[in-house]
């Protein structure tokens, strides 16, 4: 299942509650509008279970995207370095840790990242607060605009 895009947006989130859904209407907006040189995979609130088709399609980057609790307000868009994303508390409704599946995606993909946006809600049955939409709209923006993503700035201290 080789294709000729080199990067891939793992999407995760759980749709049905609230802000989670940041991953998976970013990827449902990539499967309708596709992106030049992006494939999008849809992990849901399992994204352990896409790691074999990932492997599958042998991307040179992927792009773990996800509601984060950064402590930053609602909407807010954040790269987040691996180190800081093994020793902070990110908020996740998954059964395995990111950074569990970011290392072992990591044996088989050259370069693997985390892209956090920032929650207001995260509730079963919630629509998705118009801050962390919009979000996902910039994000959109960024991927195709800006494939390096480099104008999407960094979690840090400053923060």
């Amino acid at each position: 299942m080789k294709t000729d895009a080199r990067d891939l947006i793992l999407a995760v989130g759980n749709s049905m509650m609230g802000d989670d859904g940041a991953g998976p209407l970013l990827a449902d907006r990539m499967k309708q509008n596709p992106i030049a040189g992006w494939n999008v995979e849809d992990g849901g609130s399992a994204p352990e279970n896409a790691a074999h088709r990932i492997a599958a399609r042998a991307p040179r980057r992927v792009v773990l995207v996800d509601a984060a609790d950064m402590g930053l307000p609602p909407g807010e868009i954040r790269r987040v370095p691996p180190e800081a994303l093994a020793e902070m508390f990110i908020m996740s409704t998954h059964d395995l840790p990111l950074s569990f599946l970011m290392e072992r995606l990591a044996e088989t993909v050259p370069q693997v990242e985390f892209i956090g946006i920032q929650p207001d809600l995260v509730a079963f049955y919630c629509p998705m607060s118009d801050r962390v939409r919009q979000a996902v709209d910039r994000l959109y923006a960024a991927l195709r605009n800006d494939p390096t993503l480099d104008s999407l700035p960094w979690l840090s201290d400053a923060d």
